[in-house]
């Protein structure tokens, strides 16, 4: 590998690019690409929403002739196959580029090592692994879909002083400030869905839409376990339906199309006419209802509780990273505790970092894969 002083930080750039998107470009990946010519970017872009045009061609575009003997700063190995576009292989080689610069190779069948290996056929210096660690964290939804077929599984918690994460009885308890919460929207901003257990969606009677203004329309895909159909139908979930769409995980009862259980049928068929999607699956096996999401093109799911919820997904091995919100107030007696802790993490994942949010602290972990 031959590095130029200047790499680390022009896909460190490229790396802050491809977030802009994340959780717009449906089932492709939001990847970044700068194009750089004497240390001066003369081209960027970024996945488009919907995931075309690709961020290659883009970048490539707004260089124009100052792409040739540039240097390509890309996220994710270019695309060497004939889709709803061309390779983009193709078009850096067409405009010149001398060197391009990759974070992490694509998994795709189609592409893995293909992309490279076109480029260097074409007499193109290529360079990989550049910030690949990062690279990996800014794709990881769509690494997981193409490698285990199932979305990336973030846990978000907020945790008081004392270790819990809400009151019996007392619906939506405030444990972190404003500044935290609106992480919280970025989260949501960047996921393709979200998921709450059907307790947290009675008690709270939450939207689970993205509040940052600008931002309501990266509203991710809303999805509640509602084993026995039980979301209200005034609740916020359902009457924002139409416009955010929600869906409800029901399990497998045995008489769930016998005719004689006429009241879950009703409550099937109200939540359909509120324009509220009804999945079956397994509830107690969540990988079930991942790989149903993975199929769908769904690469990140951010799961917000309760703490039931938080735990079947924990217990199934099916959590990828832990965002643990700790607020500096305790709940004291009648507190619900938190499934898991900064004390009782798992052994298999790995503290990756801390954020302070004004007076709150974020701990990341992540399990490798």
């Amino acid at each position: 590998m031959v590095l130029r002083p200047e790499d680390e930080h022009f896909m460190a750039a490229a790396i802050r690019l491809s977030r802009q998107h994340l959780g717009l470009t449906s089932t492709n990946p939001s990847v970044g690409c700068l194009i750089v010519k004497d240390g001066v970017i003369v081209g960027s872009g970024v996945t488009a929403l919907g995931g075309r045009p690709h961020a290659e061609p883009q970048a490539l575009a707004e260089a124009g002739e100052g792409a040739r003997g540039a240097t390509a700063y890309v996220t994710l190995e270019p695309c060497s196959h004939y889709g709803k576009t061309p390779p983009c292989a193709e078009a850096l080689i067409a405009y010149g580029v001398a060197r391009v610069v990759i974070s992490v190779t694509d998994p795709d069948q189609r592409v893995s090592g293909r992309g490279i290996n076109m480029l260097r056929e074409a007499g193109i210096e290529v360079e990989t692994g550049i910030l690949e660690t990062e690279g990996r964290r800014s794709l990881a939804g769509y690494l997981m879909r193409q490698t285990r077929n199932r979305p990336y599984v973030t846990l978000k918690l907020a945790i008081s002083a004392d270790g819990m994460i809400g009151k019996t009885g007392a619906g939506q308890v405030r444990i972190t400030g404003d500044a935290a919460r609106a992480e919280v929207q970025m989260l949501r901003a960047e996921s393709d869905a979200i998921l709450v257990g059907i307790g947290t969606a009675i008690s709270d009677d939450p939207e689970l839409t993205c509040r940052l203004p600008g931002l309501e329309d990266r509203t991710p895909l809303r999805i509640v376990i509602d084993e026995q159909l039980q979301l209200p139908l005034g609740s916020k979930l359902v009457q924002t339906a139409r416009k955010y769409p929600v869906v409800a995980v029901a399990g497998y009862p045995p008489s769930f199309d016998d005719a004689n259980d006429e009241a879950l049928l009703r409550r099937r068929e109200a939540l359909d006419a509120a324009g509220v999607e009804v999945l079956q699956s397994n509830v107690n096996e969540p990988g079930e209802l991942l790989e149903a999401l993975g199929t769908r093109g769904i690469s990140s799911l951010l799961v917000e509780g309760g703490a039931r919820t938080a735990r079947r997904f924990l217990d199934a091995g099916m959590v990828d990273r832990i965002l643990l919100f700790q607020g500096p107030a305790e709940i004291g007696e009648g507190g619900i505790e938190s499934p898991v802790l900064k004390s009782n993490i798992p052994a298999e994942f790995m503290h990756v970092g801390q954020s302070r949010f004004g007076d709150d602290l974020c701990d990341e972990y992540e399990r490798g894969f």
